[in-house]
């Protein structure tokens, strides 16, 4: 065979070859997509650390990343969720089974908590840093909870670094899918969320305190993450929209970083209805005091001439008289207004009068004879019958440590460690990471309590499980304190000026005391609160302050159910996720995350080569 016949005869084999192989591929080729759709979920499904057992019924992807905003007229780098501030607003029912898929894009870890979720025996999900490890940047994680047995109006918020002071956080919402609310549905439903904010980067006021400094004085307040509301340029202002007739449920919350603000609305009643997951008796109120990290609902009816009114959040105590002119401006609009906003903004009471605000908190009660997220009505809990088995005494103060400026709680100083409190009971090592109970903190007599040099400590308080316990907060500051418990709603039961003494009791209201989970402490005041620890896990006992809570008043109560005690937890409550991280001294245990959108990236990229080929060969 000559070389021209070869060639040919080659030609035409390879010819036939690819005729078969076309042939053959046209007949094989879904067998192999199934294949390979096969072999991508088989992956998806070999990433327990994406994966938890149930089916959720709110599923949330969040992408977490920085933009560029001036919402006080100064371009800054802020936190968005989703591109906006605030972040999507999580709308639940009671019981809901809530799954939070957050990819951070930051250049930094990060760490989301939900103010006001109590995570029913599951503290693995609350997002602070003695319960969970920081998400790395550029890596993502699930949160999984339950909206156990909760109605009402809380929020989110990055919980370390001092992101919050750049946004980062949003609105959760719990509704009642059959018990009615004890009033008339509003309209519209929306989050109003208030608080005071800084031109410079969270970056630059977590190095200030970190160089044993304060931040100052805040440079005005947003609301809804817009500045104040000018004329010269009204799209800086947030509005809301309403129809004349109609009535409005405005979910309030004070998400800023340390400044009591004062709502209002011009020329409009607010009915108060809601607090932190309590029905309040109905009161009608002309303006609200809203302390740092506390949340209230108010129905508003748009009743007056159709015009536009000012909406107000204002700053009060700290400096508040030189500080009014920085006060948060927004617009309720009526649907056929002409007329645009006008006149001196709608004033609120005395910056600085504190009777005023004392008053108001002590009016604010709870509503008997609504039910809430159960039928039975929020007071069948006769609180005020059951005698305290424990009280704690919890004072905060702001020593000098090591010559620089600390915050402390009983003169203990709280000191993050890098291994989350609750990891290292799981794993039996928490003699290295913290010691229980290094302080005595249970007191029945303030005259026998101890008093320390101030110091730098991880202190974690043991709570008896089941214990109805008594907590006093007292303030001899000059500065307004907020508290947060993680975990619980707690009975505000009393509140006064001086110091708190056992006598102090013969105060406390033992009938219709709002239960919330956040409370305001006056200067040079106290307040006192009941709770039943009936909630294993390690919770986070915290000032609202951002500045205070990130220089340490801060600690951690440890509720451990002695019934039940699983050979591997001292919890009693769900198990530790599969996805959960691990850091500090557990960083060996911590594999390389292949994330699920990788896996479906790498998916799709199987399925579109198969695609391509199929395609050619058809050609």
């Amino acid at each position: 065979m000559n070389v021209g016949m070869a060639s040919l005869h080659n030609h035409v084999n390879c010819e036939r070859r690819k005729s078969l192989t076309k042939s053959e591929f046209l007949a094989s080729w879904p067998i192999v997509l199934w294949i390979a759709t096969m072999m991508a979920t088989s992956v998806v499904c070999a990433l327990p650390e994406l994966i938890s057992p149930g089916d959720p019924d709110i599923v949330l992807v969040w992408n977490v990343s920085y933009i560029t905003k001036s919402p006080l007229g100064k371009p800054q780098q802020v936190i968005v969720i989703n591109g906006e501030l605030p972040g999507p607003t999580i709308v639940a029912k009671t019981n809901d089974v809530v799954e939070v898929n957050v990819f951070n894009r930051l250049d930094e870890p990060i760490l989301f908590t939900w103010d006001g979720i109590q995570h029913r025996h599951n503290s693995w999900q609350d997002g602070v840093s003695g319960t969970n490890c920081e998400i790395p940047s550029h890596w993502n994680w699930t949160y999984k909870f339950q909206v156990k047995d909760q109605i009402g109006s809380f929020f989110y918020f990055p919980s370390t670094r001092f992101q919050r002071a750049a946004g980062g956080y949003g609105g959760i919402r719990i509704d009642s899918p059959r018990v009615p609310s004890p009033f008339v549905e509003p309209l519209v439903d929306v989050f109003v969320l208030i608080g005071d904010w800084y031109t410079r980067s969270h970056k630059d006021l977590r190095q200030t305190l970190e160089d044993g400094d304060l931040i100052g004085r805040p440079d005005g307040v947003l609301i809804n993450g817009f500045g104040p509301y000018s004329r010269v340029d009204s799209t800086r202002c947030w509005v809301l929209p309403v129809e004349r007739g109609q009535t409005y449920r405005l979910r309030i919350s004070n998400v800023g970083v340390k400044t009591t603000l004062n709502f209002r609305i011009q020329g409009h009643e607010m009915t108060l209805v809601e607090t932190e997951g309590s029905y309040t008796q109905q009161k009608s109120l002309n303006n609200l005091d809203v302390h740092v990290g506390q949340s209230y609902s108010v129905i508003v009816t748009a009743d007056q001439a159709s015009r536009d009114y000012y909406i107000m959040a204002s700053p009060r105590f700290e400096n508040a008289t030189t500080f009014y002119d920085a006060a948060g401006v927004a617009l309720m609009h009526y649907s056929d207004s002409n007329v645009i906003a006008s006149g001196p903004h709608p004033l609120g009471p005395d910056p600085d009068d504190i009777s005023f605000s004392l008053e108001q908190a002590r009016s604010i009660t709870w509503n008997l004879t609504a039910g809430a997220a159960r039928p039975n009505p929020q007071g069948s809990f006769h609180y005020g019958s059951i005698d305290p088995s424990q009280t704690f005494i919890f004072k905060n103060s702001g020593p000098a440590i090591d010559g620089h400026h600390r915050f402390a709680i009983n003169n203990i100083s709280f000191v993050p460690t890098t291994t989350p409190l609750k990891l290292a009971d799981f794993y039996n090592i928490s003699s290295g990471v913290y010691t229980l109970d290094a302080w005595p903190s249970i007191y029945s007599q303030q005259e026998i309590m101890p008093i320390f040099e101030p110091t730098l400590a991880t202190a974690v308080v043991s709570g008896q499980y089941k214990a109805f316990v008594e907590m006093v907060f007292e303030n001899n500051e000059a500065t307004l304190q907020s508290w947060h418990l993680d975990g619980y709603a707690f009975w505000v039961v009393g509140m006064d000026h001086g110091r708190w003494s056992p006598t102090s009791r013969s105060q406390y209201n033992n009938v219709d005391a709002v239960a919330r989970c956040t409370t305001q402490v006056f200067p040079q005041s106290w307040t006192a609160v009941m709770v039943m620890l009936d909630n294993v896990g390690v919770w986070n006992l915290r000032s609202e302050n951002l500045q205070r809570q990130y220089l340490g008043q801060e600690l951690y109560l440890r509720v451990v159910n002695p019934e039940v005690l699983p050979m591997h937890s001292p919890y009693s409550e769900t198990p530790i996720p599969d996805n959960a991280l691990h850091c500090g001294w557990l960083s060996y245990k911590q594999k390389a995350q292949i994330s699920k959108a990788s896996v479906i990236n790498v998916y799709n990229a199987i399925y579109f080569v198969l695609v391509n080929v199929f395609l050619y060969c058809l050609i």
